[in-house]
């Protein structure tokens, strides 16, 4: 199975698999506090672009750039000439929570004999039966 993937990845076609593995081989070097900031990277005309999540990611790689380019000639990514970082201003889709209801599922069936005199709190208690059945 290796040899047939590693044979496909030799071939022209799938060259940008290749390239996001170098880049993702490239990000994993790095060290924590430049990493955590990373969204994403691409290369464009030999440079290679940082999409940073936060503007203090920015500055943080603004004063590690000799790391940066250390660490490019290190990793032996010769097609790269330079390397640009910016912020991206598309915000991202929180994921929605979970309705209430389905962390909880009900276990009970709302099979109980309701004992209370006081009105309200009968009428209160058979309101709570009516919505055990319904969930």
């Amino acid at each position: 199975m290796s040899t047939i993937l590693n044979h496909l990845k030799q071939h022209p076609d799938f060259r940008k698999i290749n390239t996001n593995e170098k880049i993702q081989r490239f990000i994993n070097i790095l060290p924590m506090k430049l990493k955590k900031g990373i969204k994403f990277a691409y290369i464009r005309n030999e440079i290679l672009f940082f999409v940073l999540t936060h503007p203090i990611y920015k500055m943080e790689f603004e004063y590690n750039k000799a790391l940066i380019k250390s660490l490019l000639n290190n990793a032996h990514m010769t097609n790269i000439n330079d390397f640009k970082f910016f912020v991206t201003n598309k915000i991202e889709k929180k994921q929605e929570k979970p309705k209430e209801n389905e962390l909880y599922k009900e276990r009970s069936y709302g099979i109980f004999k309701n004992h209370i005199e006081n009105k309200k709190l009968h009428t209160l208690l058979e309101e709570i039966r009516d919505l055990i059945k319904n969930s």
